[in-house]
Formats: structure tokens, C-alpha cells, sequence
């Protein structure tokens, strides 16, 4: 089990990712952008996004950070733009965080299988602290 930083940026993470991995000197992030997930016929990709980071991250003395450009339209606040990301192998374990933090919150989105994991979901949790939950299988998402 783990619980990782995740930065949101307004268009500029590629530039904060490679910035953190030179003064870092970690490898070469690799980066997914929204461009390269698989297309949904119900929600069409805008041009704008295309190019746009998805999802990197770097390991950082030990510790995982994950980075992501927010969607275009979403909001974003500059310096309320961190959320916890807790990882777990346990799908039970998940469940369990979940739907104790979820009460007296609000659900971003219910757990559920995504392409790139078996069970992810979104909460904010009473306290106003943003939450991600990640079932990892083992394989690294980049």
C-alpha cells in the first residue's frame, strides 16, 4: 500500500515534469497524453487537449509524485492542485477506504475498471481533502 502525491497543472506539466526530473536528476519522464487514450465515441477529445499530459510520474528520493494537466474546462485553483493518491494490490482494501472516506463527502467519480486499471476512483472527502484510489496489479503505468 502506498500513498502518492498527484499534481494537477493548467496546461504546463510537461514543462513542471521535466523541470523536477533535471533538478531531481531522476530518469526521463515517460508521459501519456490525453491524444493517446483509447477515444470514446460519447465524449470526443477537443484539439486542445490532445497534447495535453494524462498522466507521468516520477519517483523522486523513494517517493512516488504523479503529475497530470487538467482537463480543458475543468477547474483548477494554483496552489489547491495536490490530491492524495492511495494504491493498493487489496481490491478489498480499496472498497473498504473508499466507502468509509466517501461518507459525508462527495464522489468525482465511483470506483470502477478504466483502461489503465481494474478498479480507480475519485472522492472528496468531508474534510475537503481530494482523494484517487488505484488498484495496482503489479504492471507500471508508466
Amino acid at each position: 500500500m502506498a500513498i502518492d502525491i498527484y499534481l494537477n497543472f493548467n496546461g504546463n506539466c510537461r514543462e513542471v515534469v521535466n523541470f523536477y526530473a533535471e533538478v531531481f536528476g531522476t530518469e526521463a519522464p515517460k508521459i501519456m497524453t490525453f491524444g493517446e487514450t483509447p477515444p470514446n465515441p460519447e465524449y470526443p477529445l477537443p484539439e486542445e487537449a490532445k497534447e495535453l499530459v494524462m498522466h507521468t510520474r516520477l519517483n523522486i528520493s523513494g517517493s512516488n509524485v504523479m503529475f497530470s494537466d487538467v482537463f480543458p474546462g475543468m477547474p483548477f485553483i494554483e496552489g489547491n492542485n495536490i490530491s492524495l493518491a492511495f494504491v493498493s494490490t487489496d481490491l478489498d482494501e480499496i472498497k473498504s477506504v473508499f466507502n468509509n472516506l466517501k461518507e459525508g463527502g462527495n464522489v468525482a467519480m465511483e470506483l470502477q475498471e478504466t483502461f489503465w486499471s481494474k478498479c480507480y476512483g475519485q472522492l472528496t472527502d468531508k474534510f475537503g481533502i481530494e482523494w484517487q484510489f488505484n488498484y495496482d496489479n503489479g504492471e507500471t503505468f508508466m
